[in-house]
């Protein structure tokens, strides 16, 4: 089930179901999908699973009302949800030979795995696989062909010719490979690109910031000299006492006053603070 919605959500992201608000899951997930196969088909969209009607090849078919359907007829299938419009359609095929490949979004880049299947299963043996009528390998035991890693040159139309047990050469339809560019990778560096530029602009405003403060805040004051005692705001404790409410100013002024001690010498600081009562 994981693997179902993953899927989904890559055809959503990248923008390969279009406009479409209904859409078919294939259960084995292969493209064409193959009668001997025992093929699940499920109708997946908007709207009430009541509301599912299912078609092959353009009529009616099956029970309505349920959004599972079990193949058993080769044909071409689609289901319709009511509002939300008609699928794409699935192909399920009762060919001899059949060339597979998954039914998932190719994206360049990935590993992908084509097959040849035949109905009698592994009686296929000299197995050639072809891109645009040019012969890519002829397997004479194998039926699978691996891409890796796909580039948008493996788009194109494939298909695949070999001998069967009973029968003489067979060659299956052919099938369209469609590679698409990996959207999600460059909307993920523009998201880094993003979160790297809002994190240098939040550095860059809060350290203007507070370089502005710096220079706003006053300077830390100065020690005062030997011989000197700086102090602000002076009141006698005798002026205290008659004004119990002493207002404090909001620029106070710095004041130095030098004070001497005895025979006109300055006191040394140990001298001050001996004689403060």
């Amino acid at each position: 089930m994981a693997g179902k919605v993953a899927l989904l959500l890559w055809a959503q992201t990248l923008g390969f179901a279009g406009t479409q608000t209904t859409w078919i899951i294939v259960e084995p997930p292969w493209m064409p999908a193959v009668l001997w196969d025992r093929v699940t088909l499920t109708c997946q969209g908007l709207g009430t699973t009541s509301a599912t009607t299912w078609y092959k090849d353009g009529r009616c078919w099956g029970q309505q009302g349920h959004d599972r359907l079990t193949v058993t007829e080769n044909g071409t299938y689609e289901c319709n949800r009511t509002g939300t419009g008609l699928s794409l359609p699935v192909r399920v095929s009762d060919d001899w030979l059949v060339l597979q490949v998954p039914a998932r979004p190719l994206l360049e880049g990935d590993t992908v795995t084509l097959r040849c299947w035949d109905r009698q299963t592994n009686t296929v043996t000299w197995v050639s696989f072809y891109h645009e009528e040019k012969q890519l390998v002829e397997l004479r035991n194998g039926k699978e062909l691996t891409l890796f890693p796909l580039q948008l040159h493996h788009s194109g139309r494939y298909h695949c010719r070999g001998r069967l047990k009973d029968r003489e050469w067979v060659v299956s339809a052919p099938v369209t490979v469609t590679v698409h560019v990996a959207a999600g990778v460059g909307g993920a560096l523009l998201f880094l690109l993003l979160l790297a530029g809002v994190t240098v602009a939040w550095y860059w405003r809060h350290h203007v910031a507070a370089r502005k403060q710096q220079e706003r805040a006053p300077p830390d004051p100065s020690p005062p000299e030997e011989g000197k005692v700086r102090y602000t705001h002076v009141v006698s404790s005798k002026q205290a006492r008659r004004s119990p409410n002493v207002t404090v100013l909001q620029d106070p002024q710095e004041t130095y006053v030098e004070l001497w001690g005895s025979h006109r010498q300055p006191w040394e600081p140990g001298d001050i603070y001996g004689n403060v009562l």
